[in-house]
């Protein structure tokens, strides 16, 4: 047995990678000086590092460096895009299009908007967990201003066909949000390919630190959003605040390592999580939850029916896994997103969910094999 538990939460967040640490101590030590300071060479140093975060971030998701907007993660992101936008636009129409199966910073701040007088339209995902383009199509009305899809899904890992939303919504007039808190550096996000115009995303889902993240704003054609919060008018009077100079230089640091070791590791991860679904999957009373063509490659999500989740975590001290959503977990209900997705309220208390990451190792993998087949038997 390990000494420690085998750290299979990397949907939760992802551990610091060392190199990020060296950077983010360096940073704290040689750049003290506040970035929008510009009258001294310690407020110029630290816009330079600013600056290169951001074109780090915009290489790897291919956009223009200007559009990105830093936030606190990407909680305040999915805020910063759906409240600034809906207010921004909000002469244009009173709809809005969501899926029943967003992050719960998505979901509330629609909910929100209910109580406002705006009607909003919840997609429900097939049994994959896939919201398709016709639906979205389908719910379009000439009122509707704003759809938010999140590309890779917290708790079961399935991944959205973007695009193909994206080109419902071409000429239309109607703003394209992305939750790409989960896909980034993990899988490949294009910004322009995918025709989005709001792209949310995080540091420390993609081995960088907590509590920094961005919001990608298109530039053309512009996207505008009123402030949420107010102040010194940073980050072009979109986000005030005075910017967290090392937070950055970590962030945009993780984004270039996961631009450079991307492909590989996503061989890698994918291979070993197909290796365990398919354990899964020949296990009585298993069954693994999610699309495997379009899924992220180190997540998996299951049900072992007739056992209780937290039941089934104490029976596995050798793994650090999580019954789902990292928001989530003080709730009492079953998970929303296993309920859109048609599972009962007994198969989503029954659910646990892991995810392989950078660190991961082979003997991991085959340990967190035999404690499944030992703990779901």
């Amino acid at each position: 047995m390990a000494t420690t538990p085998i750290y299979l939460d990397h949907t939760a967040t992802t551990p610091v990678d060392p190199h990020i640490i060296d950077v983010l101590t360096r940073a704290l030590h040689e750049l003290p000086g506040n970035a929008s300071s510009i009258d001294h060479v310690y407020g110029w140093q630290a816009s330079q590092a600013v600056q290169h975060a951001r074109e780090q971030l915009a290489d790897l998701i291919g956009g223009d460096p200007k559009g990105v907007v830093w936030t606190s993660g990407a909680t305040e992101s999915n805020n910063l895009a759906i409240k600034g936008c809906i207010e921004h636009y909000c002469r244009q129409g009173k709809h809005l299009i969501t899926s029943a199966i967003e992050h719960a910073s998505v979901l509330q701040c629609f909910q929100y908007f209910s109580h406002q007088g705006y009607e909003v339209t919840y997609l429900k995902p097939d049994t994959q967990g896939l919201v398709h383009a016709e639906q979205v199509a389908q719910a379009l009305r000439e009122d509707t201003i704003l759809v938010s899809i999140m590309h890779a899904n917290n708790e079961v890992g399935t991944v959205q066909p973007i695009t193909e939303i994206a080109e419902v919504l071409q000429d239309r007039g109607v703003v394209f949000h992305v939750d790409a808190a989960q896909s980034l550096g993990k899988i490949p996000v294009d910004i322009r390919a995918m025709g989005v115009d709001l792209l949310s995303v995080s540091a420390h889902k993609c081995y960088g630190p907590k509590g920094v993240g961005a919001l990608y704003v298109r530039q053309q054609p512009r996207i505008r959003l009123q402030a949420q919060v107010l102040g010194g008018r940073q980050e072009q009077g979109m986000r005030s605040g005075t910017l967290a100079t090392h937070q950055l230089v970590g962030m945009g640091e993780s984004c270039t390592i996961a631009q450079s070791v991307m492909v590989e590791e996503a061989k890698r991860l994918q291979a070993w999580r197909d290796m365990v679904w398919d354990a899964l999957e020949s296990m009585p009373g298993v069954t693994v939850n999610g699309s495997r063509k379009h899924h992220l490659p180190g997540h998996l999500h299951f049900t072992v029916m007739g056992k209780d989740n937290a039941m089934l975590i104490n029976a596995m001290p050798e793994l650090a896994l999580s019954r789902g959503s990292a928001c989530q977990q003080e709730a009492a209900e079953p998970s929303h997103v296993l309920r859109a997705m048609g599972l009962s309220a007994q198969q989503a208390q029954s659910s646990l969910r892991l995810a392989f990451g950078r660190f991961t190792t082979e003997d991991d993998v085959a340990l967190t094999l035999h404690v499944l087949e030992r703990a779901c038997s």
